[in-house]
C-alpha cells in the first residue's frame, strides 16, 4: 500500500503551489484546520536548513464525523494530513503529497471504517488530480 497520494508541480513556485492545493481540497470540501512551516520551524528551533515544506491539516467534516462515529481513537490520525514540499531532484517543481486514508483501515483493522476511507480516497485523488500535475 501506498502511504500517500501524490503529484508533482513543475514550472510554479512555491506559494502558488500551496494556493491551489488549499483550493482544490476546498472543492472537494475539505478546510485546512492546520499549517505547520517544516522550513521554518527547524530553522528556528534547531537552526537547520531544509527545502519548503509545508504540512496542511486537511479535514472533511463530513467524514471526521462518521469515522468518529464508528471509532473515537480515529481522531489520533486525523486530519489528513496533506503535503506541499519542494521536489530536492527538480528545481522548480513541487510535490503534494495525502495521506492515503486507506491506512486509518490498515492501521486499526477496524473493516467499518472501509466506507469512510474510500470516500475520503476517492476526494483527496480528485483534489490531486485537480492540480494537473504529473502523478507519482
Amino acid at each position: 500500500m501506498n502511504i500517500a497520494l501524490s503529484t508533482t508541480l513543475t514550472d510554479t513556485d512555491f506559494d502558488t503551489a500551496v494556493t491551489k492545493t488549499k483550493e482544490a481540497l476546498s472543492a472537494q470540501g475539505f478546510g485546512v484546520l492546520t499549517e505547520i512551516d517544516m522550513q521554518a520551524t527547524l530553522k528556528a528551533k534547531l537552526g537547520e536548513d531544509m527545502e519548503q515544506y509545508l504540512i496542511l491539516g486537511a479535514c472533511n467534516p463530513n467524514l471526521a464525523h462518521r469515522a468518529v462515529g464508528v471509532m473515537p481513537q480515529i481522531g489520533l490520525l486525523l486530519p489528513c494530513n496533506v503535503l506541499v514540499r519542494a521536489d530536492t531532484n527538480t528545481a522548480g517543481s513541487f510535490l503534494v503529497e495525502a495521506m492515503n486514508p486507506a491506512i486509518m483501515v490498515e492501521v486499526t483493522g477496524e473493516a467499518e471504517l472501509s466506507s469512510v476511507a474510500q470516500e475520503a480516497t476517492t476526494k483527496l485523488q480528485a483534489a490531486i488530480s485537480a492540480l494537473g500535475g504529473k502523478n507519482s
